[in-house]
């Protein structure tokens, strides 16, 4: 299906220039963007995924990692194929570098299915995540647009990599991102992402500043890359002076995979290493993953520092907040979205097929 895209216009030598993302791809007809999905076809820009997907899993919503949004609850996630950025080391290569586009794109779900299927599975929400969901943003924002009216939430897991006049429409469609901040260097990102830090650092101020979208960071230390304790103590200020102490930031492991399988995984004690910067330097939810790390997990009060949420892995062990979200002990609220009681959904990933739900 080629979808009219919507962020595009027309340069005076007959090229498409596209303005979803800072890439800016300016298209003869018959090319694609770097991105692999958008499209000149016969001069018009089209998004060549949208109805189509990888697939479809219900998972928890801690593995978006979501950490303060509604925690316990299960999130219907999917995703398309191709990216905006091309990570070296991507966890997701199969499917964000895909070439061969209809072998990859192997399932379909129209916005009436997809949001059937959150609804008949008890998903409380929508997730759009796996690749970036920002080069499907016409497909993302009319799924989200038809899940509020469902009364489901939905998410955004995201590089955040994309141009202000795009992100407006787009975040205004979420109720909460992940932002992946994959370092701190713009040589980081020139080298190993194929992309700049800055259009990255905009999209973070702009959710904070200028919208109501819950937010939580997520970076990915690779050993010897973006690791050292000068990175990490700098990403960490700029986060306290620009998006405020509050915001929740986990620091991640990386597995070889793709073009960095010479590098070895992200040892534990790195990840400890970066959460001990990052409190030192002042921020109150600093989080590990991709570990087994039952303190890196647990979210404590900002005020008193009183363990108010265990986890182990994704699973809720422990729930104090009160009714209200707030530290029972102290009284402080708690940064974030909270129901009264925790979800009870745990670690499960249970793979969907929308066919049983086709409109």
């Amino acid at each position: 299906m080629l979808y009219p895209a919507r962020y595009a216009r027309s340069l005076a030598d007959g090229r498409l220039e596209c303005v979803l993302c800072p890439r800016r791809c300016k298209l003869r007809p018959g090319q694609h963007g770097a991105c692999l999905v958008r499209a000149n076809v016969e001069g018009q820009m089209v998004l060549t995924t949208y109805g189509r997907s990888t697939g479809f899993c219900l998972d928890p919503i801690e593995k978006k990692p979501l950490n303060h949004f509604y925690p316990g609850t299960a999130v219907l996630s999917f995703g398309t194929a191709g990216c905006n950025l091309a990570c070296k080391y991507c966890q997701n290569w199969s499917i964000s570098a895909a070439k061969a586009l209809d072998e990859t794109i192997n399932d379909e779900g129209t916005p009436e299915a997809i949001v059937a299927a959150a609804q008949a599975t008890g998903a409380a929400g929508i997730a759009f995540t796996y690749n970036d969901p920002i080069i499907f943003a016409e497909y993302a924002i009319d799924c989200a647009h038809m899940a509020h009216r469902a009364g489901l939430y939905t998410v955004a897991v995201t590089n955040g990599y994309i141009e202000p006049e795009a992100r407006k429409e787009f975040f205004a469609a979420m109720d909460a991102a992940n932002v992946d901040l994959k370092g701190f260097s713009e040589t980081f990102y020139q080298k190993y992402c194929g992309g700049h830090l800055q259009p990255v650092l905009d999209t973070l101020r702009y959710l904070v500043h200028e919208t109501s979208v819950w937010l939580e960071i997520t970076t990915l230390l690779i050993p010897t890359l973006n690791d050292s304790d000068e990175e990490i103590e700098a990403l960490s200020r700029w986060i306290l002076k620009e998006l405020g102490a509050t915001v929740p930031l986990h620091f991640t492991a990386f597995h070889p995979d793709f073009k960095l399988l010479h590098l070895p995984p992200t040892p534990a004690s790195t990840l400890r290493r970066a959460r001990a910067i990052a409190q030192r330097v002042g921020l109150k939810h600093v989080y590990t993953g991709n570990v087994y790390d039952p303190e890196g997990s647990t979210t404590y009060c900002a005020q008193c520092r009183a363990a108010l949420i265990e986890r182990e892995i994704y699973a809720i062990r422990a729930y104090r907040l009160t009714a209200d979200g707030a530290c029972p002990h102290c009284g402080h609220p708690m940064d974030g979205r909270f129901a009264a009681r925790a979800g009870t959904f745990g670690n499960r990933r249970i793979p969907i097929r929308l066919s049983a739900f086709a409109a």
